[in-house]
């Protein structure tokens, strides 16, 4: 079949948070770089645009608003202990804020009223489904991208089977060989979510749609309607999971050559013969921010050690011991590939994806979103441990370091998922374009979609079936019960009459 050369690719990645550019940046530099046309919705400006195809940006700086708002309201530090109900619920709100102000905004309202086409509206799949419409309206196929695994939010719009009994639930810290009160909770939850977002999140995003569309559309012709999911997830960093043929996993696909670190980190990571510890809460969560019992508990345990490099906003860091080095930011793709990097300090983001690479062990800290399903999944695999923020103390955390830098096992497991995830017979973000350039050359791809995504989700668990088969046994039982009953007061009957 002859390819056809796209001619118009829009990538829609709104939040206001770095590592969610990070993934939606590189993964449409990569198309632009295969000869693609590709405008890029974002708050963020590309430092280094890409070349081989057309690139261009629709900045909306208004959308780190919304983001700043919820984090100066809410401190995330105090939310890691708030139950997964709340979290879920906090989630859904940064979304529609996000949303509508990226739906509203003279930018996106001045594309949608433009006479562009585009052959395909790539998406994150978080909290912004509203902004599915811009395929509708520019009849665009859909492509999905998570930055993460395959999980229930996103399994129900493909067919994906995710049943509580496997599946856990992202926003939970259960194994994923559940016990039957596990199983149970993790049922509730799921039906507690499904409920909140049918009757609250997608009617609200649905709200969107018909106020800042010129020819509307309903939200649910919209939610089912994905050409391809490509996920963020990979074997290597998540137990394998059954996937529908329209899910791709190119996890990894961030991940970039080493490039030379600064003059000083280069000289203070050679100098560290006997190791360093890297820690670094991300680009959402800020060090500075963090309770001061906790910063100074983490301090004390550093003081123990030789060489730390802490990723640190602040020009200041109170209490700061002379082993230890700051950096407002610090390049973290490049610091881990360092042979003297020997343990990392993470919130268990996107960060998880990189240290496997690069084959570092962990200490997690996870505070919000996927973060836990991250930290509690490598305490798993056997390359992390998990310290809960609430429990971070001097005690705990050298206890943690004592155990890792001491026991070769987490190494060996952290290289070994190196390994896995670098033996693959075609790079991520090539495989990605692939992916795109195929669902364009076959309009559609609608020989992917799994037939029983057409059921109804009450088709789809069988809950018709179920009642069909009650209601036959209760029938029949019932049936009995008279007939027993009546040939019993006949018998009584004729008793008497003797």
């Amino acid at each position: 079949m002859e390819i056809k050369q796209l001619e118009f690719l829009v990538g829609v990645f709104p939040f206001g948070a770095p590592s969610h550019y990070i993934l939606g940046s590189t993964l449409m530099k990569g198309l632009t770089e295969a000869g693609h046309d590709v405008t890029m919705i974002s708050p963020f400006k590309e430092k280094n645009p890409p070349k081989g195809g057309k690139w261009t940006e629709i900045i909306i700086d208004e959308l780190m608003e919304p983001i700043k708002k919820v984090f100066t309201k809410n401190d995330p530090f105090k939310m890691e202990a708030e139950s997964a109900i709340s979290t879920g619920i906090f989630l859904s709100k940064i979304g529609n804020l996000v949303a509508e102000d990226a739906l509203k905004h003279n930018k996106i309202q001045d594309l949608i009223k433009s006479n562009q086409k585009f052959d395909a509206v790539i998406i994150t799949q978080f909290g912004v489904d509203a902004m599915k419409a811009l395929a509708k309206h520019f009849n665009a196929h859909l492509i999905l991208f998570s930055n993460t695994a395959a999980i229930s939010w996103l399994n129900q719009f493909v067919g994906n089977p995710s049943l509580p009994l496997f599946s856990p639930e992202i926003l939970l810290k259960l194994p994923e060989k559940m016990s039957f009160i596990q199983r149970l909770k993790n049922t509730f939850f799921r039906l507690a979510i499904m409920l909140y977002q049918n009757i609250y999140f997608y009617p609200q995003q649905n709200e969107f749609i018909q106020k800042y569309f010129p020819s509307p559309v309903d939200i649910n012709d919209l939610l089912y309607n994905a050409s391809l999911v490509l996920l963020n997830s990979q074997e290597s960093i998540f137990t394998a999971q059954p996937l529908v043929p329209c899910m791709v996993e190119i996890g990894g696909f961030h991940v970039q050559p080493q490039k030379k670190l600064p003059d000083d980190l280069q000289k203070f990571l050679d100098e560290a013969k006997e190791g360093v510890i890297y820690f670094s809460m991300g680009s959402n969560l800020r060090s500075q921010n963090m309770p001061a019992e906790k910063r100074e508990a983490i301090l004390k345990a550093f003081s123990k050690r030789k060489k730390i490099l802490w990723e640190w906003e602040d020009d200041v860091l109170p209490g700061q011991p002379p082993n230890v080095k700051v950096g407002k930011w610090l390049p973290q793709q490049d610091i881990l590939p360092h042979p003297n990097v020997k343990l990392f300090i993470t919130h268990g983001g996107l960060s998880t994806t990189e240290t496997i690479y690069h084959g570092v062990p962990i200490i997690a800290i996870p505070i919000l979103g996927d973060q836990k399903m991250n930290a509690y999944n490598a305490e798993r695999l056997g390359y992390g441990i998990v310290l809960p923020f609430v429990e971070v103390s001097e005690e705990n955390l050298s206890r943690l370091l004592d155990e890792i830098l001491s026991n070769p096992k987490y190494t060996n497991n952290a290289k070994e998922r190196s390994t896995i995830m670098k033996d693959r017979q075609v790079k991520p973000l090539d495989n990605a374009v692939y992916w795109v350039e195929y669902v364009i050359r076959h309009n559609g791809a609608k020989h992917l979609r799994v037939p029983y995504l057409e059921l109804a989700w009450y088709q789809y668990y069988l809950l018709d079936v179920f009642l069909f088969i009650f209601g036959v046994i209760f029938t029949v039982l019932f049936v009995i019960k008279k007939a027993v009953s009546y040939l019993y007061r006949r018998s009584q009957s004729k008793i008497k009459k003797e």
